[in-house]
């Protein structure tokens, strides 16, 4: 067994690593005690189950991502709608990073509060420019909610890392829906154009946001 101490942390870190190997439906505790060189067991000390070590995982996803977030951009000089936007992107970006990403992070329940200052500064910003407490809450999870499904589906049928293949095979399903021209169209811009895509949706979001949750 190795000798170098264990801790939740150093096992997220290395789970993370694999998951871009293997995809979710890879990622086991019997292979990441593998590459840690313990047995098995020794992982149960740490987390009772897979959806554990899950949650260590997007909080060490999250821990990533606001450093990073928190020392590109002060964001002193922005508006709500224009730090909204900025916020999800940089949602996106960390969750590409990883395959099956937003796969492992939604759903999950973050092990620490390291969410609580980014989260507060964003409801702090929308509560300044009119929104109640509640709806500043509304916007912010419906965003959030877009994000992460928007890239569940893109990494689910977009380019596959693992093989380097184009994803979602548009001539077959244009031949399968040839008796429905507009479905068979819409193929290019839902299952190729995913920047262009994720950007036109979170415009829209945002513009619903303003329409119906902010007060003035």
């Amino acid at each position: 067994m190795a000798t170098t101490r264990l801790d939740r942390a150093r096992v997220a870190r290395v789970a993370l690593d694999l998951l871009n190997e293997t995809g979710l439906d890879g990622l086991t505790l019997r292979a990441i005690a593998q590459r840690l060189d313990v047995k098995a067991p020794a992982l149960y000390w740490h987390f009772k189950d897979k959806q554990a070590l899950l949650d260590e995982m997007a909080t060490e996803m999250l821990r990533r991502m606001t450093a990073d977030l928190e020392g590109g951009h002060d964001g002193a000089d922005e508006d709500w709608a224009a730090a909204l936007a900025r916020s999800m992107r940089g949602l996106r970006s960390h969750l590409l990073r990883y395959r099956d990403g937003a796969k492992v992070y939604s759903g999950t329940h973050f092990t620490d509060i390291s969410y609580a200052a980014p989260m507060e500064a964003q409801l702090h910003r929308l509560t300044r420019a009119g929104f109640t407490p509640g709806t500043a809450a509304r916007a912010w999870l419906t965003a959030y909610s877009y994000t992460i499904g928007y890239v569940i589906e893109e990494q689910a049928t977009g380019p596959d890392p693992a093989t380097g293949g184009d994803g979602y095979d548009l001539a077959a399903r244009a031949e399968r829906l040839k008796d429905y021209p507009l479905t068979a169209a819409a193929g290019e811009e839902m299952f190729r154009a995913y920047e262009t895509g994720f950007e036109t949706g979170l415009a829209a979001v945002v513009a619903g946001i303003a329409t119906t949750l902010r007060t003035h």
